[in-house]
């Protein structure tokens, strides 16, 4: 059975940074893209961040871009997505999602698998 398990999540001051893990339990993990959505109350689900399968193609959400990092390591089978110089308005709970031979889509429904999320909180 395929999971998907975010960590890292958590409560940082504004202007601080975090790093956040996707361990993921599939099996040929390296032919999934991978990518990150966000979820902040209220509102929709929005994109943030993909990685292609190949690793080669990365495309980041207009919120986040030159702010984040999306990378994979495939010997973990995890994906991580670094955020520096954090905001308020970064507050959200964060998924994980997978696709097989994905090219780095923005489009949830283009993700086969889902992570149940983990939240952060960006104090001003």
């Amino acid at each position: 059975q395929v999971q998907l398990v975010e960590s890292g999540g958590g409560v940082v001051q504004a202007g601080g940074s975090l790093r956040l893990s996707c361990a993921a339990s599939i099996a040929n993990f390296s032919t999934y893209s991978m990518a990150w959505f966000r979820q902040a109350a209220g509102k929709e689900r929005e994109f943030v961040a993909a990685l292609s399968w190949t690793g080669s193609n990365t495309y980041y959400g207009d919120s986040v871009k030159g702010r984040s990092t999306i990378s994979r390591d495939n010997a973990k089978a995890t994906a991580y997505l670094q955020m520096d110089m954090l905001k308020p308005e970064d507050t959200a709970v964060y998924y994980c999602a997978a696709g097989l031979w994905g090219l780095g889509y923005t489009s949830q429904s283009l993700y086969d698998y889902w992570g149940q999320g983990t939240q952060v909180t960006v104090s001003s």
